[in-house]
């Protein structure tokens, strides 16, 4: 089964609107690993206004499956990975004053940063994967950096969904068979809800893992974090 990896960045975003700790992330992580998600992914950011830099180390000690996190690859994000080390890091290319990740890397441009940077994961037996869109070449590069795995950027695939959804999907069906051809593991993310999650997963070959945290927190409010993980998890299965 494709494992569900939450993403409590919402959680924080709350917490700090009032200051405070209240929502407390570190309870958020324990109950969606209680209530069965398979991994706690966290995106910390340079001006920390969601998840924070010491939110990483409060949160590692409860992990018990798996911890991911992302981020862009600065020295200061390095050397907080190396710091905590987590079982993945996803490396996104999104600048400092992004809103959220809104594009894949470039494999070819950055091919020899990306090698040089998941060399340095690698040293500390982290497992990479590279936020990544659906171009083939791009992919096919990717495998060139040495990284485990790649996360295919789903937001267009949803916002296609509801108008077409075999047109949609297309695209990132090509994008996983050539990612299983070359070697690499497949995660995804980005916009994938419990309208559109299940048949995603029904039709990427080899898919491992997907990370979502804003559709499935916001659900969590109207339908409670425990039934959320697990409508989640009914629809991976």
């Amino acid at each position: 089964m494709t494992r569900l990896s939450v993403n409590i960045n919402k959680i924080a975003t709350l917490r700090n609107a009032r200051g405070g700790n209240y929502p407390n992330v570190l309870d958020a992580a324990i109950n969606c690993q209680r209530f069965g998600a398979e991994g706690i992914t966290v995106h910390p950011r340079p001006d920390e206004r969601h998840i924070r830099y010491q939110d990483v180390f409060d949160i590692k000690p409860v992990i018990t499956t798996e911890f991911n996190i992302e981020g862009y690859p600065s020295e200061d994000f390095i050397k907080l990975v190396l710091d905590a080390k987590p079982t993945q890091v996803t490396l996104v290319p999104d600048p400092p004053d992004a809103l959220t990740s809104n594009a894949g890397w470039d494999t070819i441009k950055n091919k020899q940063f990306l090698k040089d940077v998941i060399s340095r994961f690698h040293s500390a037996n982290i497992r990479t994967s590279i936020f990544i869109e659906t171009d083939s070449e791009l992919i096919k590069n990717a495998a060139d950096t040495e990284t485990e795995r790649i996360e295919l950027y789903t937001e267009p695939y949803a916002a296609n969904f509801g108008k077409n959804k075999e047109q949609a999907i297309a695209s990132f069906v090509k994008a996983a068979e050539i990612a299983n051809s070359v070697g690499l593991g497949l995660n995804a993310g980005h916009d994938l809800n419990l309208d559109n999650l299940k048949y995603f997963n029904q039709n990427i070959p080899e898919l491992l893992e997907v990370s979502i945290g804003h559709a499935l927190i916001s659900d969590a409010l109207y339908l409670g974090l425990e039934n959320t993980v697990q409508l989640y998890l009914r629809e991976l299965k």
